[in-house]
């Protein structure tokens, strides 16, 4: 299946990218950055540094970063996912460093939920990046309007698009084009978790049924129930 592949297959860290993102595994271990696009960052392993802005902040797994286009910085001591996203908006801040192990968790379709990184409340303007937390189980077919590229994390799973199906593993990675009619299947015994980036900006909760009829997102009462 052409969207899907495995970091594997891609010795040099190139993992898909498109006029509007680039994903890519990178070890970072030194040197100067300053991209021209907007760049989001999730830690995978290490334990490192990032300096930006005159400031100091410890990576590990499960830092998230933003950095905006023009932006310079610098880190080493880890392997992170980046994406970069090409020709953003102005950012309304130079850099964000979130850590995401310890940030709340939202809700999306099927009992599905989501912590949230880099977004626009956070200085990047130009995509939204998230951790999704998927039960054991298939949701519902159905499309985003935005463009996406994920990152398997953790579980095993299965992509289905159009009687085509691919399997998901740790180090799995996932282009889904606006509008491209899917499903994202845990087929294991435990929560299957995997990080997402698209653009533009918005919820992770955003979907729609194949017919275009808005998938419904539980309310605060009936997660708790």
């Amino acid at each position: 299946m052409r969207y899907a592949i495995h970091a594997d297959d891609r010795p040099d860290g190139r993992l898909h990218a498109n006029e509007l993102l680039t994903q890519r595994v990178v070890e970072l271990s030194g040197g100067e950055h300053a991209e021209a696009a907007d760049e989001v960052i999730y830690v995978l392993d290490g334990d490192g540094e990032l300096e930006v802005g005159g400031e100091r902040h410890r990576l590990r797994p499960g830092t998230s970063a933003f950095l905006a286009g023009g932006t310079r910085w610098t880190a080493d001591g880890v392997r992170v996912l980046s994406v970069l996203v090409h020709d953003p908006p102005p950012a309304s801040a130079p850099f964000g460093v979130r850590d995401l192990t310890a940030e709340e968790k939202g809700s999306a379709t099927s009992g599905r939920q989501f912590v949230l990184g880099a977004r626009p409340e956070l200085g990047c303007a130009s995509a939204t990046q998230f951790i999704g937390l998927v039960p054991p189980g298939r949701a519902p077919d159905h499309y985003h309007t935005y463009d996406e590229v994920i990152y398997i994390l953790e579980g095993e799973g299965e992509l289905h698009i159009a009687g085509d199906i691919a399997s998901l593993r740790p180090g799995s990675c996932v282009h889904l084009p606006a509008r491209l009619v899917h499903c994202l299947a845990n087929t294991g015994d435990s929560e299957l978790r995997l990080l997402g980036v698209f653009r533009p900006a918005g919820s992770p909760a955003e979907a729609y049924y194949p017919d275009g009829t808005p998938a419904a997102v539980p309310d605060a009462e009936e997660v708790e129930s």
